[in-house]
């Protein structure tokens, strides 16, 4: 299957519902760290419901922790810092899909380590800045479902 990444989350009702998305989906999570959060937090724990104990979550220190221990052949950044549409890519099974802070997006730093082609965002009509973190996470994942056509759905 994928795996969304998440980069230093910070609001706790958006990590719960993208933690409950992966558990319906069977896309396993990774969060970069530090979270904007203790991952007790009741208002995480509510947004997930029960779902939690479903999803494969993986915790890493930070982006290059997490480079290092999970090795991803592609990363697909999810950014406002492109022309690339989502939906002009072909998502395979293996595939890394990073998203950023609801407060900042992804760092520059971060973004130079992405291929160009790599990079992509959800399109948005003029003068909208962002989407929703667990709004965009969903768009992204179940159309990457889709094209895998759906495998393990009922």
């Amino acid at each position: 299957m994928l795996d969304v990444v998440l980069f230093q989350p910070q609001i706790p009702p958006n990590t719960g519902n993208i933690i409950r998305l992966c558990a319906n989906s069977g896309f396993r999570l990774h969060l970069i760290e530090p979270l904007g959060f203790d991952f007790d937090d009741k208002k995480l724990r509510r947004a997930g419901l029960d779902y939690h104990e479903f999803a494969a979550t993986k915790k890493h220190a930070s982006y290059e922790d997490f480079v290092k221990n999970e090795n991803p052949n592609r990363v697909l950044a999810i950014t406002t810092k492109t022309n690339n549409y989502y939906g002009d890519i072909t998502f395979k099974k293996g595939d890394y899909l990073l998203f950023g802070s609801e407060t900042s997006g992804l760092p520059e730093s971060v973004r130079q380590q992405i291929p160009d082609e790599n990079k992509l965002r959800i399109p948005m009509l003029e003068g909208s800045r962002s989407m929703n973190l667990s709004n965009a996470t969903a768009v992204i994942v179940y159309d990457a479902w889709r094209q895998l056509g759906f495998p393990n759905a009922v």
